[in-house]
């Protein structure tokens, strides 16, 4: 599930009943943690460990939840096809509040949000499912509400008090008033634990909040969830009203896509916010807001699904009805690569960023790196195919009647907001390599270069754990029978990657930090073994369900995707040993002290 920029881009047991305690909620299943100590699909890939009963038998929605699910789509689609104009919204600069109205007033503007509160009860698969088809509708409406859900309240729904709860969440999830999220500083980016707003407790237990906010969406609105640091209790969530002295929103941002994005400047000058407005406790703002940000990865990334497939439509018809040199031009073999690869690319995706909605819903508590692999794999898979989608309409793309200008400036900040792409990479590598470090006992007391050689009880701990992972590695068997010479070869890699990772801490130790180019293969490598998993359970369930025959064009597609994955991966684990990284590294520092290429071949 990565490396899209380049031209190779690309359970038999019955699923359990619904949970009767969850009447809405996507259906159970039970996690077995395969003898880890935190149950996590991808961090157990980096210690050699295949948690295949975290992704199979594949989620699936209750049967009651997606009655409802399909109704709220209808309902989107009923508003969209009437009140929602792209030119005038463009034009505008807004949505428009008619359309924050009916939104609202169909129930979705509150999907998880629970019934008590007026919400529709979703589970996590159900509210990207949703999701899915804004993004589909347009970029903008898929910003604005998810801004306004999945992250500008979500804090109050996971961490807000009983009373905060229902303070907040009836007007917000009837569109009656709209949320904002507040964490980036004009000095503070993707560095978000280092943020220079201050707000310090008075006596009264009150907060006196000091600092400044850039690029924050529906920040002039209702209700902006605000992130700062105390010298004394650290981190702290702030809940803001606009009716608080000192807080204000002093201009709008104008931007090169998204118009329809009230996205805004925010400044607090000796704001008071008082006690009942703290989420959670004094402290735990930084993990509040990481938390909230790993759930707002996921409709990112189901939301990227529906713009591709949005895309996939646009493409399908052009190229079927565009005749050049005398036949179609999808009936050319480059334009089929490009449709194809689309295709069998979204599948996969498809089936990992719901593989990830139902282990959260299964009750799994850690998803971070899962959620930060769907959000980079979707939003870079959604650019490189819209560029495609662009090739193929030809000229006619250039004009601004046609969607496509708006589309590829709509979804260039997808890369970057809600967690930069090359910092989630660092993440998932990072987080993955100290579950491992953690593992080797002793690691931390060693130097790490050479440090086999010069450790002899280490080299017989590490010879011998090797020697067993190839013994007896990490098996797939929760798949169906003809789809098991795809499981094969995924046993390897996770034992590659758990030996590649090993290696890299044994040879750079916590020097490893900056190797922010094998980070990236590891991180590449682990989407990729995770996105086949995701995949061969989903056409698992399908083939049980509708047997072999009924599913060999979707089987040829999985098979497709799930192959090109994993020479992918085994790439990557050879780019760890054969690379030009330090060339690279010079070319950059040449560049650096020459303020600029400094090659000119006809000089001036």
């Amino acid at each position: 599930m990565s490396d899209t920029a380049t031209s190779d881009t690309q359970t038999d047991a019955p699923t359990d009943a619904a949970d009767p305690t969850q009447p809405d909620g996507a259906e159970r299943r039970t996690v077995d943690d395969g003898g880890h100590s935190s149950p996590s699909f991808a961090k157990g890939l980096f210690v050699g460990e295949l948690h295949q009963d975290l992704l199979t038998p594949y989620p699936t929605m209750a049967r009651r939840e997606r009655t409802k699910v399909a109704e709220l789509i209808r309902s989107l689609y009923a508003i969209t096809d009437d009140i929602y104009d792209v030119d005038r919204i463009e034009q505008d600069r807004w949505i428009g509040d008619e359309v924050i109205a009916a939104l609202g007033e169909a129930g979705l503007m509150g999907l998880y949000v629970g019934e008590e509160y007026g919400g529709q009860g979703l589970s996590q698969t159900g509210y990207c499912r949703v999701s899915e088809e804004f993004g589909r509708i347009d970029a903008t409406l898929a910003v604005v509400t998810g801004v306004h859900q999945s992250i500008g309240f979500k804090g109050i729904h996971l961490f807000g008090s009983d009373e905060q709860k229902e303070r907040f969440l009836p007007d917000l999830a009837a569109g009656r008033k709209l949320a904002g999220f507040a964490l980036t500083e004009p000095t503070t980016g993707s560095d978000a634990y280092d943020l220079q707003t201050r707000a310090e407790r008075e006596a009264d237990g009150s907060w006196r909040l000091n600092g400044e906010k850039r690029w924050i969406g529906n920040g002039n609105r209702d209700v902006v969830v605000c992130f700062a640091r105390s010298e004394e209790h650290g981190h702290v969530a702030l809940i803001l009203t606009p009716d608080m002295e000192g807080f204000e929103s002093p201009f709008r941002y104008d931007t090169m896509g998204l118009r329809g994005n009230d996205l805004r400047h925010l400044t607090f000058k000796d704001v008071r916010v008082p006690p009942e407005n703290v989420l959670g406790e004094a402290g735990d703002g930084f993990s509040i807001a990481m938390n909230i940000l790993n759930n707002g990865r996921m409709s990112l990334g189901t939301g990227s699904v529906g713009a591709v497939k949005k895309l996939i439509d646009l493409t399908v018809d052009r190229v079927q009805n565009r005749e050049q040199f005398g036949q179609p031009i999808g009936d050319f073999e480059l334009v089929e690569e490009k449709i194809a690869w689309m295709t069998s690319y979204l599948y996969g995706l498809e089936a990992t960023s719901y593989a990830t909605t139902g282990m959260m819903d299964a009750g799994v508590e850690d998803v971070s790196l899962e959620s930060a692999m769907i959000k980079v794999a979707g939003t870079e898979f959604l650019w490189y195919a819209a560029n495609r989608a662009f090739q193929l309409a030809g000229g006619e793309a250039y004009m601004n009647d046609q969607p496509y200008a708006k589309i590829l400036r709509d979804i260039r900040i997808f890369p970057i907001f809600e967690g930069a792409n090359d910092v989630l990479r660092a993440f998932i590598a990072l987080s993955g390599l100290k579950v491992l470090g953690d593992e080797l006992e002793g690691l931390g007391e060693l130097d790490l270069l050479g440090a086999p050689v010069r450790s002899g009880g280490l080299v017989l701990d590490y010879v011998l754990s090797k020697v067993k992972r190839r013994v007896a590695p990490p098996r797939l068997t929760h798949v169906h029978p003809e789809l098991r010479p795809l499981a094969e070869p995924i046993s390897d890699q996770v034992v590659r990657l758990r030996e590649s990772s090993e290696a890299l801490l044994r040879r750079y130790g916590k020097d490893v930090r900056t190797k922010q180019l094998h980070q990236k293969r590891l991180a590449h490598a682990a989407m990729d073994i995770t996105a086949q998993v995701s995949t061969l359970s989903r056409m698992t369930a399908a083939m049980n369900e509708s047997g072999a025959e009924g599913t060999a064009t979707e089987r040829f597609i999985a098979e497709t995707y799930c192959n090109r994955a994993a020479h992918r991966v085994e790439r990557q684990f050879d780019h760890l040993e054969r690379n030009d990284d330090d060339a690279m590294h010079q070319i950059a520092r040449v560049t650096y002290r020459r303020g600029g290429s400094g090659f000119e071949l006809y000089g001036a």
